[in-house]
């Protein structure tokens, strides 16, 4: 026989809790089932343990330079075992935040177990089954696996796997030249590793435009990190006290031997054992579940939040499913996912920070444009703290004068950019955000600057 209640929400990841509280706070009986760690990703093996271990890294790259700024420290060592620890002491704290947060949530009851639909209004967990009229799927994703030559001969990392490390590794390989892999990339060369990418589009980061995925590998060559692109046969085996990596490339040796590798080559949902077909749920080629532009699927009284419906990748867009959800539930209101402006940030050090279009998609449109550009040597906070590696762009449209994109790769840049975030929300010409008077000295003190510099693309 089946339990009742008002709603079930499975998966405790960014979405899933807050909904429980507006749910609960609403008079309404919620069953939240989970079946790994309270918090999902973000909180165990993304956002929360590896900024932890970027400010590690940090530490460890400022206390090298600290000449630079007239301080002396003698010889500086990475304690590798205490940089892990400190990342997983960190994530434990904040899950078990969420875990109190729960366990006082009235009206809510924290399900263990892996769930599954034996219909489109019930879950089963175990021998147990769960009925609701309301059912809001927010399981996340992991990191994927593709079918590659000898990658079923070799052990490799993933995101979560590289958190559990004991041992600082001597040669770290990252197949992958995008956002998570440049991130783990930058942090063990800084801890002390040898660090070698293989990517196999032509550039680093291919979804940004090529000025700024040129200056990030000059960034991370600059620190002693090889980047392999334009690898197009990727291939594995195991060699004399490591793994040996085949790189197809036009320049450099054809392998790459390697102590330990890292994939960093997409994400994949977690959809594949949710019983979805028993629901009736659709998904896509790639295993996403459909939704509409309020995150419903196609099976009335569904609905998919967060990294499992392809809408969004962060933490941040699954919050924002979650706020749309509620709005239109709970608040009478009409919010959708076509309001939301593409935000995002690459947290290396500097930071990229980007909102809207980049210059390439915006040229596509075909529409007159404005854009303007500066380097960050020419910003003053990023001279005084010694740190001007980098460049901030806006692309803007001549006709209707409202901003189109902007990416700010540099010192602060992953907090700067809500400025322009903010303001292109709003819907303002730029010229409102020429006229605001920002602090001195400060990143986005620039930003009015910026816009004064906009030129007619050529």
């Amino acid at each position: 026989m089946s339990r009742a209640f008002d709603a079930i929400i499975v998966g405790a990841g960014q979405a899933g809790p807050a909904l429980a509280g507006r749910l609960t706070d609403a008079g309404q009986k919620v069953a939240l089932i989970e079946r790994d760690q309270v918090g999902g990703t973000c909180v165990n093996t993304g956002c929360t343990p590896t900024k932890a271990l970027v400010a590690s890294a940090y530490a460890a790259f400022l206390a090298r330079r600290s000449a630079d700024y007239g301080i002396g420290t003698g010889t500086v060592t990475v304690d590798f075992p205490t940089v892990i620890r400190r990342a997983q002491e960190i994530a434990a704290a904040s899950r078990g935040r969420n875990e109190t947060w729960l366990s006082r949530m009235p009206g809510l009851e924290l399900i263990r177990g892996h769930a599954h639909f034996t219909a489109p209004d019930t879950i089963a967990v175990g021998e147990e089954s769960f009925t609701a009229p309301r059912i809001f799927l927010n399981v996340g994703g992991r990191a994927a696996r593709p079918p590659m030559p000898g990658l079923d001969k070799v052990q490799t990392l993933d995101n979560s796997s590289i958190l559990k490390l004991e041992a600082l590794p001597e040669h770290l390989v990252v197949v992958g030249g995008s956002y998570i892999g440049l991130e783990f990339a930058q942090i063990f060369r800084r801890l002390g590793s040898q660090v070698t990418v293989v990517e196999m589009q032509p550039r680093l980061i291919a979804r940004e435009d090529e000025d700024i995925s040129q200056a990030i590998r000059e960034m991370l060559e600059a620190e002693g990190i090889e980047v392999r692109t334009s690898a197009t046969c990727i291939g594995f085996a195991l060699d004399a006290g490591g793994i040996s990596v085949n790189v197809d490339c036009t320049e450099g040796a054809p392998r790459v031997p390697a102590s330990h590798v890292l994939l960093a080559i997409g994400r994949r949902p977690n959809t594949d054992d949710l019983g979805l077909d028993i629901a009736g749920v659709a998904t896509d080629e790639r295993g996403y579940i459909k939704v509409d532009e309020k995150l419903a699927t196609n099976v009335p009284g569904i609905w998919a939040l967060g990294d499992c419906n392809g809408r969004g990748a962060f933490t941040h867009t699954a919050w924002n499913d979650f706020e749309i959800v509620a709005a239109n539930l709970l608040d009478g209101e009409d919010r959708t996912l076509s309001q939301r402006l593409p935000g995002y940030a690459l947290f290396t050090d500097p930071p990229l920070g980007r909102v809207g279009m980049t210059e390439t998609q915006a040229r596509a449109t075909g529409r007159p444009l404005l854009v303007s550009h500066r380097p960050m040597k020419r910003v003053g906070r990023a001279i005084e703290k010694g740190e001007t590696i980098g460049v901030m762009k806006v692309v803007a449209d001549a006709e209707t004068r409202r901003i189109l994109g902007a990416a700010i790769l540099g010192v602060g840049g992953d907090e700067a950019i809500h400025g322009i975030l903010d303001m292109m929300h709003a819907d303002q010409p730029l010229d409102v955000l020429r006229w605001a008077v920002p602090i001195h000295p400060t990143v986005s003190e620039l930003i009015p600057t910026l816009l004064i510099d906009l030129k007619p693309a050529e």
